[in-house]
């Protein structure tokens, strides 16, 4: 895994829950670099069921949103175990750094891949990973160049996460207004414009750094 001033700041990793988590984790032989596997399978589950509600009706269609959620913010979790069992519990593996940043990848390219199936615009739900891609892209740029890894935002991971989870909930209401795949097409493109500001943000920091201006 990376190492401490490398790692995103979360206010989650300071909570006695995730301490807890953490602790039963490292009574286990499970590794970090299972735990950030774990992320990508339950990723998958979350885009496939994104994509299956887009041709759902009724209870199934409120069940699949719903399941989209909860992997969703499952595949957050492994991502915040699997750096406190690396570095809180000593357990870094020299292969970390490759589980640290793969799995993520793979897992922004399920779930948003999934929702824009799901919301029938699968165009848009690429140009989403791709902005994403490119955010994560800057930041190891950066720290390849001696800077200090770029978090910033907007549509960061957690922004992004955040909000494709609210938008898979929201969409429940949406055969209220006899509506489906407006809200999560919505969300799809927010991320993209979002995360494209993000990556420009980041590139601009990272040039003033370069050229002695500072972050």
């Amino acid at each position: 895994m990376t190492e401490p001033d490398q790692r995103r700041p979360l206010a989650s990793r300071q909570t006695a829950w995730a301490a807890a988590l953490t602790r039963r984790l490292t009574a286990t032989s499970v590794t970090p670099n299972q735990i950030s596997g774990a992320g990508m399978v339950v990723a998958l589950l979350s885009g496939i069921c994104f994509g299956l509600a887009g041709s759902a009706e009724g209870w199934g269609r409120v069940l699949l949103l719903l399941l989209a959620a909860g992997f969703c913010q499952s595949r957050l979790l492994c991502n915040l175990l699997d750096g406190m069992v690396a570095v809180e519990a000593g357990r870094r593996a020299p292969d970390g750094p490759f589980w640290n940043e793969f799995p993520d990848r793979v897992s922004d390219m399920f779930i948003l891949v999934g929702a824009g199936i799901g919301a029938a615009v699968p165009g848009l739900g690429w140009i989403a990973v791709s902005m994403a891609f490119l955010t994560a892209y800057t930041r190891e740029l950066g720290s390849n160049c001696g800077a200090k890894a770029d978090f910033s935002g907007p549509m960061a991971k957690p922004h992004r996460m955040a909000l494709i989870t609210g938008a898979a909930l929201l969409s429940l209401f949406e055969p209220l207004w006899n509506s489906s795949g407006q809200i999560l097409a919505a969300a799809l493109a927010v991320i993209a414009i979002g995360a494209g500001m993000t990556a420009l943000r980041r590139a601009v920091r990272l040039v003033r750094f370069l050229k002695g201006v500072g972050m």
